[in-house]
């Protein structure tokens, strides 16, 4: 059985730690607000360590500019605590049928709920290209990296889905908006 010390580069490599830390110094910021704007602050927090842990044990791998590399990295982090959760819910179900726990009121306030709702009304790959280029500010370059296609079809990607997010914000919005315009007079 390997340990993480087996995985990781070799601590005694001149330079190894220190680059490590350096990386760690630009990315651990970004990383923690780009988790904590798709699951909840415990989960962000685990998908957090465990995606330094495979920067650490990847090391060799990490490019120069690390950043969209460890996006990537901890998409596939939070892919894998999800599915955790995923399966600990349905043994959890299975469960309760047998002894059913008293009920527990959950409501999450979204900080913005029309933009919640236009991002839900998109299919879950355009919603995830925007939030890459809106709230973590990435080029299409970056984004290419972070989602393991060209940039080119990111900047396809990210003009179609901007066009579907504000026809789905139109949606919500629904009588907010103005009536039609009537050219010339009505007689």
């Amino acid at each position: 059985m390997e340990t993480v010390e087996d995985e990781a580069p070799d601590a005694s490599e001149d330079g190894a730690r220190e680059r490590f830390e350096a990386i760690v110094a630009e990315v651990i910021e970004p990383v923690r607000r780009f988790l904590a704007r798709r699951t909840d602050r415990d989960t962000a927090d685990d998908v957090l360590a465990e995606t330094l842990l495979v920067c650490w044990r990847r090391l060799d791998d990490v490019p120069d500019q690390a950043l969209p590399w460890v996006y990537g990295v901890a998409r596939h982090c939070l892919a894998n605590a999800e599915r955790g959760e995923r399966r600990q819910r349905r043994l959890a179900a299975r469960i309760t049928v047998v002894d059913p726990p008293e009920e527990a009121v959950r409501e999450p306030d979204p900080p913005d709920a029309r933009v919640s709702a236009a991002l839900a009304a998109l299919r879950p790959d355009e919603a995830e290209l925007l939030r890459l280029w809106a709230w973590e500010q990435l080029g299409p370059a970056e984004i290419a990296e972070v989602l393991g296609v060209t940039a080119n079809a990111v900047s396809i990607r990210l003009h179609r889905a901007r066009g579907k997010f504000v026809d789905a914000l139109g949606k919500i919005d629904g009588d907010a908006g103005h009536e039609g315009v009537r050219e010339g007079r009505e007689t």
